[in-house]
């Protein structure tokens, strides 16, 4: 069986799970975060994954279940509800 491929460089969690990069489930610690807080400021060093984690909350928000097939947060997500997301990016450094 070959190996799964490192998903360097990929911000998108729909490109690593459509085409089978690693993938380390974080969706559990995302519902810790949903339920139980109000506003969050992710501080973190460059390329440790922010970007990514946003990506997998709008796309749990939209309602993208296949996408979170076998993950913590399958079965724990009411999928009957989309919510609309809003995404704003800096990433090309001007406004």
């Amino acid at each position: 069986m070959p190996r799964k491929q490192l998903p360097i460089g990929i911000q998108t969690f729909s490109e690593i799970r459509e085409d089978d990069y690693y993938y380390v489930d974080k969706t559990g610690f995302a519902l810790r975060l949903i339920e139980a807080g109000k506003y969050y400021f992710l501080s973190r060093p460059r390329r440790f994954g922010k970007s990514l984690f946003l990506d997998t909350l709008a796309e749990l928000f939209c309602g993208h279940q296949a996408l979170f097939k076998g993950l913590e947060v399958d079965h724990q997500w009411d999928w009957s509800h989309a919510y609309p997301v809003i995404r704003l990016s800096f990433a090309d450094g001007g406004l």
